[in-house]
């Protein structure tokens, strides 16, 4: 099941490179979630959770924020995946990630 979702990036990291004679490159995106009340206790607030999306080369993507990130996040929209996992678990993935003002930018407009 897709759906999408706003949500804060307060970091982006860029895997890349060799271990053992195997290549590996990825982008990690740590985005914000709610932390639930659990068995052992209530909460408040949120953390963050890191979401591989892409190869190394999704983080020249966002490189031109370098100099300009926001100390509090940055506000995206997100696109996941939901599929169940084993033992009535759900697994999320992220498929897809642009900032609240570039996706409004690319959001066909509406006729009125």
């Amino acid at each position: 099941m897709k759906m999408q979702a706003n949500v804060i990036c307060t970091a982006i990291k860029e895997s890349k490179g060799d271990y053992e004679g195997r290549a590996f490159s990825s982008t990690t995106f740590h985005l914000s979630v709610d932390l639930p009340d659990n068995t052992s206790g209530r909460s408040i607030g949120a953390v963050t959770r890191p979401f591989k999306m892409g190869d190394a080369g999704e983080f020249d993507k966002w490189m031109h924020l370098d100099k300009s990130w926001p100390a509090a996040g940055l506000p995206c929209l997100a696109t996941f995946d939901m599929v169940a996992g084993s033992d009535n678990t759900s697994k999320v993935t992220l498929l897809a990630l642009a900032p609240i003002e570039a996706a409004k930018r690319a959001a066909p407009a509406v006729a009125a």
